[in-house]
């Protein structure tokens, strides 16, 4: 056996194992030490600003990082009062609406049930009649088993229903006091900050320092694209949702119009799971008008996304939609709600790394070959 493949096999499978070990270790350790993390992640996307206001307004580092966080708090406790408020209307516009559409639609459905259901029941009554005594049990034993299984599933999904009470009133003492760690890793982290890396500096050689230099750049410049690109196709799906909701005489539309730039998030799927929902009941219930006028309201936030979406990624970052619907997708399949954000900056990274070669570098190792320069 070549022994070169041999040294290429055992090079790639180390690779293989200390990124798998690595990836292990940084899971193992963010569950206890995540506040640090947040706060590192929170210190890097607050720098900017805060070198704005130490070299352009000559602010203190440390008042520069208060000023900072209070109108970080400021932005969400604002955006979660707004929301709160919006939803308690919400909820007491519905108490008064709802039983009138609920009635609407139980007749509906009785209407559904008279016409369709009733006669496919006698068909299906006939038929099995029919059927010989044997058949006759197979298929009640089926209709059994099928029944048990739905109602093992339901009892099984109120018991988790149920349970997930308890565990939330369990997790706001420990939420609590991770936010607050949290808050205070970011504040010193953000202070020490030039001093955190003049210290890490003098620990690794000057081309590895200009290399990572590179990388911290060339990903600060994407993950703020990526942020700046998805916050305007998310207002400008909004302020078109909120427009169209006020012509059409909405109630509560801001919500609704908040409501549907946040799912547009999702690609392909977006503010359809809003408006096709919406639009279904809307001609069930005979509002045509009101059908009619989602359906053209949907069609030019469809037509806007897909015209500009790929001009506004491509001009910060280059993501294809396509990618970045995968990328959501495996996020949400291994962490849940937080892969739905996490999964995109992961592609980000892992194209950022791509274009500076450094997976090329991976490669060339895994080779045998020397590692290629950085690009300029």
């Amino acid at each position: 056996m070549n022994l070169e493949y041999l040294y290429r096999a055992l090079r790639f499978v180390f690779v293989i194992v200390g990124t798998a070990v690595s990836v292990y270790l940084l899971l193992l350790t963010a569950k206890y030490t995540y506040p640090f993390i947040i706060g590192i992640c929170l210190a890097f996307l607050m720098n900017p600003f805060i070198t704005f206001l130490t070299g352009k307004l000559r602010f203190p580092r440390a008042l520069a990082v208060l000023v900072s966080m209070l109108i970080l708090i400021a932005l969400i406790a604002g955006l979660i009062t707004f929301l709160v408020t919006e939803t308690v209307a919400g909820a007491a516009y519905l108490s008064d609406v709802l039983p009138k559409h609920l009635n609407t639609m139980i007749i509906l459905i009785q209407d559904y049930f008279q016409a369709k259901i009733l006669p496919l029941y006698e068909k299906i009554i006939s038929l099995f009649n029919n059927l010989e005594a044997g058949q006759q049990d197979t298929v009640l034993s089926n209709i059994e088993n099928i029944g048990s299984s739905i109602g093992t599933t339901l009892t099984n999904l109120i018991q988790t229903t149920l349970g997930f009470v308890p565990k939330l009133i369990g997790w706001l003492p420990g939420a609590g006091t991770g936010a607050i760690f949290t808050l205070l890793a970011t504040f010193f982290i953000a202070k020490e900050w030039n001093k955190l890396l003049a210290k890490t500096q003098q620990f690794l050689p000057d081309k590895t320092l200009q290399n990572i230099r590179k990388v911290i750049i060339e990903l600060e410049r994407a993950l703020f694209g990526f942020i700046r690109a998805q916050l305007t196709l998310i207002s400008m799906t909004t302020l078109i949702v909120l427009i169209g909701l006020l012509i059409l005489r909405i109630e509560f539309a801001i919500t609704i119009a908040l409501i549907t730039g946040f799912v547009d998030l999702l690609p392909y799927l977006g503010t359809g799971l809003v408006f096709v929902p919406w639009i279904i009941y809307a001609l069930m219930t005979g509002n045509l008008s009101l059908a009619l006028g989602l359906a053209i309201l949907y069609t030019v936030v469809i037509v806007q996304r897909q015209l500009m979406e790929p001009k506004i990624l491509s001009s910060s970052i280059g993501l294809d939609p396509l990618a970045t619907l995968v990328a959501i997708f495996v996020g949400f399949k291994i962490l849940g709600f937080l892969g739905l954000i996490l999964g995109p900056i992961v592609l980000v990274i892992i194209r950022t790394l791509y274009k500076l070669h450094i997976l090329h570098d991976v490669w060339d190792f895994i080779m045998g070959r020397k590692p290629t320069d950085f690009p300029e």
